[in-house]
């Protein structure tokens, strides 16, 4: 028989050796629990910068320490958005269903990165994924056909953490 576990709660959070080069960027959402969720899961992987489009607002009982945490970065709109992380020299990634996308599962993340979002049922519009140097989806075993954004979006994200534990 094994040993027992003990419960343990609130575990100190593991140390990064180095801060973290990917930054989440999303289109406008219509719900802001989808984006009060991204912070949390932002936060929980030491990401420290998301961008939200539209008009957003927090949940801060779901975001918890994410809303703190987090720099949370508005803008009107998601293009122009898009133009400075290239002019930034950031890669951008849109986590989407397109022809060609890449399978989140083998996918090689560059460790500087913009994880681009697009709305909960539009996506990223055509223009839009013009401006993506790569997108990568997340395989879907049943119905409906896709996750959820923020479900998307925290996937990728522990994809991208797995990927570079140290930061």
């Amino acid at each position: 028989m094994s040993e027992p576990f003990e419960h343990l709660r609130h575990k100190p959070p593991t140390a990064l050796e180095r801060p973290r080069e990917l930054i989440i960027v999303c289109a406008p959402l219509r719900s802001n629990v989808n984006l009060s969720n991204m912070l949390r899961t932002a936060g929980c992987c030491g990401i420290t910068r998301v961008v939200a489009c539209g008009n957003p607002s927090i949940h801060k009982s779901i975001a918890r320490d994410g809303g703190e945490q987090v720099e949370l970065e508005v803008h009107r709109t998601l293009l122009p958005v898009l133009k400075q992380l290239k002019e930034e020299g950031y890669p951008l990634i849109g986590l989407e269903q397109t022809t060609g996308a890449h399978n989140l599962h083998t996918y090689q993340f560059p460790r500087k990165a913009a994880l681009v979002l697009g709305n909960e049922r539009l996506g990223l519009t055509e223009e839009q994924l013009q401006w993506m140097d790569a997108c990568v989806e997340i395989p879907v075993y049943g119905l409906p056909f896709s996750y959820n954004v923020a479900t998307s979006a925290a996937l990728a994200m522990y994809e991208y953490c797995r990927q570079y534990p140290q930061g």
